[in-house]
């Protein structure tokens, strides 16, 4: 989540997995859940939820944002 900047830091996003408002494929992950190309992450928000698709897995810890959009696609 954080690599691909859907969240600020790690510490956000691993917060959002133990309180269970991250899910991949339409199931709650865990921290150590390993994301492929072509999964669903959603994000379950307090007044909407977010859903992404993985188009390819970055090869280093962070990428610009401005390379967002060739790593994850908002989907709705």
């Amino acid at each position: 989540l954080n690599s691909v900047n859907l969240t600020k830091r790690r510490s956000i996003a691993l917060d959002m997995i133990k309180n269970k408002v991250v899910l991949i494929n339409g199931k709650i992950v865990k921290p150590s859940k390993e994301v492929v190309t072509g999964d669903e992450i959603t994000l379950n928000y307090l007044n909407e939820s977010k859903k992404y698709k993985v188009l390819q897995i970055p090869k280093t810890k962070t990428i610009p944002k401005s390379a967002q959009e060739d790593y994850v696609k908002e989907i709705s």
